[in-house]
């Protein structure tokens, strides 16, 4: 058995696990929002971080790395061991199409698995819900926990993203808000792309994989830490 896992956060810089392939696509009908707490590694619970997760738009994507793991179950049972420990805040786990070309109609992969966090405070202690930018940017730059500082984390996000030549707009609006509240220079501009080609290349040539459904046994992450 083979499966795939797609990074949206730190997994696109950090995977921390082993894996046998990497490529950098997206996915739709999803978009990045900083509204989850992370009070276990660059937050604590009386502070919390804010890390991100997805929230369903309609027309979205949002790009970021997928990685695949084979190799027997062992090898894949420690993988994915691995990423329900460090994404332990993410509670909702779904299938969708990962696709490698610019508009394209049809996915490279299919049955990735992508973590997520539920949106309701009720139900989900660890989601926090949007707030204005203003107030997320100062969360971020005072949060910091056993694993680092929460502006690191933006920061490095903010620099993966432009390292695969896909900026995310609302990202880099955020880090700038961030380095405000610091009171230090090198804002990004908003509408500006940053030169530079990718520097994984697109691996376009690939026909799309069905991938089954996990077995509840070794079911279970993806996104951030």
């Amino acid at each position: 058995m083979v499966f795939w896992i797609f990074g949206y956060g730190s997994l696109v810089w950090n995977p921390g696990f082993e894996y046998d392939e990497k490529l950098i696509g997206y996915i739709k009908d999803y978009r990045r929002v900083f509204d989850l707490a992370c009070i276990d590694h660059r937050g604590t619970p009386e502070k919390p971080a804010r890390t991100c997760t997805l929230d369903e738009s309609k027309g979205a994507i949002c790009w970021g790395a997928a990685y695949c793991v084979r190799g027997g179950p062992e090898k894949e049972k420690k993988a994915m061991e691995y990423l329900e420990r460090r994404e332990c805040e993410y509670d909702s786990k779904t299938l969708v199409d990962f696709f490698t070309e610019e508009d394209s109609l049809h996915p490279a992969l299919t049955g990735v698995i992508v973590f997520t966090s539920t949106p309701d405070k009720e139900n989900n202690k660890y989601y926090l819900g949007p707030a204005p930018l203003e107030e997320m940017a100062r969360q971020i730059a005072t949060a910091s926990g056993p694993c680092g500082n929460n502006r690191e984390y933006i920061f490095k996000m903010e620099k993966a993203l432009h390292d695969i030549s896909h900026e995310d707009d609302y990202i880099i609006e955020l880090a700038n808000e961030v380095r405000k509240v610091l009171g230090i220079g090198g804002s990004v501009p908003k509408e500006k792309k940053l030169p530079g080609p990718s520097q994984i290349p697109l691996k376009s040539h690939i026909s799309p994989v069905k991938i089954r459904p996990l077995p509840e046994a070794i079911a279970a992450v993806a996104a951030d830490s």
